[in-house]
């Protein structure tokens, strides 16, 4: 089993379902609502957890009754937690999260204790990042803490999956340290300064290597994802689902896509493996109540590919 360092944020997620999103000034009734635990970071040490790895979680929580039920809940999960923060004076972050009946969302993150998660307090860590067989970085802590991850990464020889959510200009440092570039098109255009209407999903791909990626997977929604680095280049449909909403897809995607990887799967494998994890996520509510089991995923590969 693989062993995951994952670091990053946690939130909780407040969810409010509705047949469409509001027009500006306007109110609304809604449909259901529900609080769940939420966070890029948080739910991509779940999903890789529940697709496979051994998974050791860092970030940083309030240290009030959300953050001291979210580490006990992953705790309870088998998530190692022993170097992960509870702050005072700072509340746990939070995720308002708008869902409409087409299974879209609309977001808005307040980070709270997420930003407590310093280059300082990282430091501490670098023989965990160095034990590591691969460290899973996002884009809601600060960025001079993914910058230093990055950096003792680079100098241990530990492997880094940066998932570049939310969309953010990376310097060479950064891309150079990178084993894993997980982004979607928005992301992708953003870190590489070009336009996939302009030059095709190909080329973004390709110059995002040529700035120093050893490996980009570029996510497509419902058009599946395609994989790019030197030796390679091919593209693994999407799986067709009803979606019922989309909220942690990616992070669903990402997680299983590290569990492969660590778990020594191909390129093609593990892809598939992860298109297949957010096809079964967005059949649900909510973000970590969505993420399916490694069983789950294997049977529904098993169903839906011929052989």
């Amino acid at each position: 089993m693989g062993k995951i360092l994952v670091i990053g944020s946690s939130n909780l997620d407040l969810i409010a379902k509705m047949e469409r999103f509001p027009k500006d000034g306007e109110t609304i009734k809604g449909q259901t609502f529900l609080q769940a635990m939420g966070g890029k970071g948080a739910n991509q040490a779940v999903a890789a957890n529940k697709t496979g790895s051994n998974v050791k979680f860092v970030t940083s929580l309030g240290n009030d009754i959300y953050g001291k039920s979210i580490l006990k809940t992953f705790n309870d999960q088998g998530i190692n937690m022993s170097s992960s923060l509870l702050v005072d004076n700072v509340p746990t972050g939070t995720a308002m999260i708008w869902v409409d009946s087409k299974g879209e969302n609309s977001i808005v993150i307040i980070p709270g204790a997420n930003d407590m998660l310093t280059s300082d307090y990282i430091v501490a860590l670098e023989d965990e990042i160095e034990k590591s067989d691969l460290i899973m970085l996002q884009m809601e802590i600060p960025y001079n803490t993914v910058q230093t991850i990055c950096k003792i990464a680079h100098k241990k020889g530990s492997k880094v999956m940066l998932n570049v959510a939310p969309a953010t200009k990376l310097d060479k440092s950064v891309l150079e340290a990178v084993h894993v570039l997980v982004v979607n098109e928005t992301e992708a255009e953003v870190v590489a300064s070009a336009k996939i209407a302009d030059i095709g999903e190909e080329a973004v791909a390709e110059k995002l290597n040529s700035l120093g990626v050893k490996n980009v997977v570029l996510t497509m929604g419902v058009k599946g994802c395609l994989f790019k680095n030197e030796e390679k280049y091919f593209h693994i449909p999407a799986f067709e689902v009803e979606s019922v909403d989309t909220t942690a897809a990616g992070d669903t995607f990402c997680g299983a896509l590290a569990a492969g990887i660590s778990n020594n799967k191909s390129w093609e494998d593990a892809l598939r493996f992860a298109t297949a994890a957010a096809a079964l996520c967005v059949t649900k509510m909510g973000a970590q109540p969505a993420i399916p089991s490694e069983k789950e995923i294997t049977e529904f590969i098993k169903e839906n590919i011929s052989v």
